[in-house]
Order: C-alpha cells, then structure tokens, then sequence
C-alpha cells in the first residue's frame, strides 16, 4: 500500500493540475514532487499523469484513484494535522443531484469544507425534481443535468459528462468489427440492453449521436442506478452507455471494454444552479466556489 506522503503529493498533483503548483502548496521542489509521482506509479504499474506544457493531465489510472483514497488521505492529514484545512466554514447547505455524480465527484469534493465546520444535507434524485425543489426554498445548490428553465434558477455550465459504449468481453467478442465500421446498428442490434430507465434516456441519445436512429436492440434490464447499470454489465447482463468517470475504473480493471470509438465523445453538460434572489451566504458561495475549481481540474467525466 502507498504511504500517505506519496498519495497526499499525487492528491496535490490532481487537484492543481501541475507539478509546479502542487509543489508550492507542499513547500518542497518539483524534482521532489516528481520523484514522488515517479515512485507511486512505479508502486502501481503505470502512469497517473501526461505531463506536456500546459500541465499534468490525469490518466484514467488517476482518475479512479483520486476517487477510491481522496477523502481517506483528507482525513488522515487533517487528524494528524498535516492538512491545509484553511479558516473555518459555518453554517448548513442542503444540495442536491444525481446520486452517482454526488458519490463519485460532488461529495467527496466538498469533504475539506466539512473538515472545516460546513454542515452538508444531500438530496439524491432526478434533474428537475431537485431543480423544483431549488425553486421552491427546499435546496441550496443543485447539480443537474438538466439545463434549468425557471427564471428563479440562475445556472452556471459546471462540466461536460463524456459517455461510453461500454460491455463485458463475452459479448463484445461478438461483435463484427468490419461490419461495426461499416453499419453500426445492425453490428450492435443482437446486444441486449441495460438501461437507466424505461425510455432509454442515456443510450438512446448515444444512439441517436452517433448512428443517427434510436436502438433497436432488446432491453434485458432497467434499474434506476448507474452504479447497478455498470455491475450488470459487468456481470454480463448487456451493454449500456455511462459517463467515464464511472466506467473508467471498470474499464481500467478490464470487467468491461469499450465497444465503440466515436471520432468525438458525445457529451453532456451538468450545471450548477442556485436560486436567483437568494441571499448571500458564505456557506453555499464556499460550496460553489469548491465544486467549480474541482470541476476545473476534471476536465470532463
């Protein structure tokens, strides 16, 4: 297992998105910093980082591992006091959104506010049920994939979702690869589906980007839970569409590949929406101003 020191730098690295910035926040040298990289990724077989002009750009390696010890690492430096906690964060913010971004991304983002005092109430559910319950008084701060219409909702684009074609390797042994070039839908037809919901929200958009017509294909399951959709896959069930940042640990670790390369990955948008006359308060500016440098350094999911 890799020591604290090794994972708090690689948290630095992630966060900042660069070796120089990650080093000056640890107050040591960059050689040190990337000797500590050097060392983790040699500790886990591969890189975590492509390092170019512009910064150090996360891998998928990366990505899954920020998410599995972000949290731990936050907590361990602040109970040994190695932390930079910063000033303290009072008061109460109740946020919601979908409960595989807010488990995955939105949560363990904001776990340093609460390490510093915040109060967090979390509201998992759909778009424009928790974008109602914004309007209404009920939430503070809702992250959706909706883009929001009432007038009492000012929204702000936070990140782009990219989505996958992804399946377990029984079945996309089965696939033409010629004839998946050539005519997609019919390659893809005799697959089954394991969708999010009756309507097929997510594969049917994929569909529809990327081939132009709705799928025919027949739907084996229907379980409202991306984290389910992927186990299913997994375990062999079908293939779905899910954003990266869920299937990337998944498709690192080989329980499902990638069926399809678009030229472009479909993507997206999530936006962060607050209510438009609220009154200022530090506590929920402190949350938005977290989750958009975290969204920073994601890129897109």
């Amino acid at each position: 297992m890799p020591g604290l020191d090794l994972l708090a730098t690689f948290l630095e690295v992630y966060r900042t998105g660069s070796l120089s910035a990650a080093a000056e926040r640890l107050g040591v040298s960059q050689p040190a910093v990337s000797g500590q990289v050097a060392r983790l990724e040699e500790r886990l077989g591969g890189p975590l980082f492509v390092r170019s002009g512009r910064g150090a750009r996360p891998t998928e390696r990366a990505v899954a591992l920020a998410a599995r010890v972000g949290v731990h690492v936050d907590g361990l430096r602040s109970a040994l006091g190695t932390g930079d906690q910063g000033p303290g964060v009072g008061g109460l913010v109740r946020i919601g959104g979908a409960a595989e971004l807010m488990s995955e991304r939105v949560l363990p983002a904001l776990a340093p506010l609460v390490a510093r005092g915040l109060q967090v109430r979390a509201m998992l559910g759909l778009g424009d049920d928790l974008l109602a319950a914004l309007a209404e008084g009920r939430l503070d701060v809702v992250v959706s994939s909706v883009r929001p219409r009432d007038a009492a909702v000012r929204a702000t684009p936070l990140v782009d979702e990219e989505f996958l074609l992804v399946g377990p390797a029984s079945l996309a042994h089965t696939v033409d690869q010629v004839r998946l070039a050539a005519d997609p839908v019919p390659a893809l037809a005799h697959l089954p589906l394991v969708a999010y919901a009756e309507d097929l929200p997510i594969v049917r958009r994929y569909w529809r980007s990327e081939f132009g017509r709705r799928p025919p294909n027949a739907t084996s399951l229907v379980v409202p839970d991306l984290r389910a959709v992927l186990a299913a896959v997994a375990a062999g069930a079908g293939v779905s569409v899910l954003p990266r940042y869920l299937a990337a640990p998944a498709l690192e670790a080989g329980r499902v590949v990638l069926l399809h390369e678009p030229q472009a990955a479909p993507l997206n948008t999530l936006y962060l929406a607050v209510a438009r006359d609220a009154p200022p308060d530090p506590a929920r500016a402190a949350v938005v101003d977290r989750l958009g440098e975290a969204a920073g350094r994601w890129t897109s999911l």
